[in-house]
């Protein structure tokens, strides 16, 4: 491998790994079409007897590159992450215990997001462990992975289309809402979200009572004292807090939470070169897809599944999962790139031995540079999504998935 082609295939994956067009098949496509030398590289690593395959421990590297520039990015949102999960590991334990059975004591969105990616993650762990060599060797090769990009593409039509069908019904409901009587407003009941498995509001979720241990819990939102919730009465940003426009006059002003939990996240440092109010609204879509249930992350992790096919992108089908189990595009790319860092890291930390290797005896220098190169094009590219996926769609990339697809097929069928 030269120098060359190690940069041309680091910024390939780079990119491809995070954008919903399938880094693997890109790694087995691209070489192909260059064909002599960057072929070979391809067809050792997808043989049987592959386990020197330099192509393919080079792969590795980038791999872990990948997965470095996602905890970078992410690490203020990892560091809550884990911290709800240490919170939570241990009352779960006692819990669990007690009631003989496994039982999660979850009181904020932290801890439960921790164990969404959990669950989520065990299927395709356990799938890619058994079968991730058999998968290479079969589907890794220049027409079988042009056919899988070509599905991806129709995949992530599909997926577009049941975003707009559901934000369709959601506006038909609003305006159907808006033209019923006021008559038509009668009390209502015990709210559903009260009755809903894993919601914020279900039994069971939210802080201690006060005669339970623990009590207060703070920076909890629901807690007593919270008072950097944003829908506190008279927290930062509540309509009738002092300071806010046409506020109430002499509404109590309430000091500002210490840095860290339970702070509003407008108030924190800048954290993986995002603005604050980048990390404040990365809370609150850690909010929304806490809503999810259980079942929704294991199923949306499930889709990861799918990915280990050359061919198929692991944000793409993830994000298709999302929109299906009622993310919008910009909470499904978040917790698709949530659900990828540890699937990634792993899968490349797994097989870095390799380098240690015959595999890696020559390609050292090539290494080096590579990781280099795939972590600063990865960081660049998930920027570059979280914002497009802010206002934008997957058609883009739905017809450049059909279009080079299709392309591939003509040429190695």
């Amino acid at each position: 491998m030269t120098y060359f082609q190690a940069v041309v295939i680091a910024l390939i994956q780079g990119v491809t790994e995070l954008f919903p067009v399938s880094s693997l098949g890109h790694s087995v496509l691209v070489p192909a079409w260059f064909g002599g030398s960057w072929q070979s590289m391809v067809t050792q690593s997808s043989t049987s007897d592959s386990g020197s395959s330099f192509y393919l421990a080079y792969i590795v590297a980038l791999h872990c590159a990948t997965a470095l520039a996602l905890l970078w990015f992410f690490r203020a949102d990892w560091a809550r992450i884990i911290r709800g999960f240490l919170r939570s590991l241990p009352a779960s334990v006692r819990l669990s215990m007690q009631a003989r059975r496994l039982r999660l004591s979850v009181l904020d969105k932290d801890e439960r997001l921790a164990w969404m990616i959990i669950f989520a993650t065990i299927p395709v762990g356990l799938t890619g462990a058994g079968l991730e060599h058999t998968f290479r060797t079969v589907f890794a090769k220049p027409a079988a992975a042009a056919v899988l990009l070509f599905v991806n593409g129709l995949i992530l039509l599909g997926a577009e289309a049941l975003r707009r069908s559901a934000a369709l019904r959601k506006q038909a409901g609003v305006q159907a809402a808006m033209a019923r009587p006021a008559q038509a407003y009668a009390p209502a009941g015990q709210p559903w979200e009260s009755l809903a498995p894993g919601y914020t509001a279900a039994p069971g979720y939210g802080p201690p009572a006060p005669q339970q241990p623990g009590y207060p819990r703070p920076g909890y939102p629901q807690d007593p004292g919270y008072r950097a919730n944003p829908g506190y009465p008279g927290g930062p940003g509540y309509p009738g807090a002092q300071g806010y426009p046409a506020g109430a006059p002499g509404t109590p002003a309430y000091p500002p939470a210490p840095a860290g939990r339970g702070e509003h996240g407008s108030h924190r440092a800048p954290s993986g070169g995002r603005a604050a109010a980048d990390i404040a609204e990365a809370e609150r879509s850690d909010e929304r897809i806490a809503r999810l249930s259980y079942k929704d992350a294991v199923l949306i992790g499930s889709t990861q599944i799918l990915a280990l096919l050359a061919g198929i992108s692991r944000s793409g089908v993830t994000m298709a999962g999302g929109l299906w189990r009622g993310l919008d595009n910009e909470d499904a790319a978040r917790f698709a790139f949530l659900l990828a860092t540890p699937v990634i890291l792993a899968a490349g930390l797994l097989k870095v031995p390799s380098l240690a290797g015959p595999a890696g005896a020559h390609i050292h220098g090539q290494v080096a540079v590579g990781f280099v190169v795939c972590g600063i094009t990865a960081y660049l590219s998930v920027r570059f999504l979280l914002r497009w996926f802010h206002t934008r769609t997957l058609t883009p990339f739905a017809v450049y998935c059909l279009a080079f697809g299709l392309l591939s097929v003509l040429r190695f069928l």
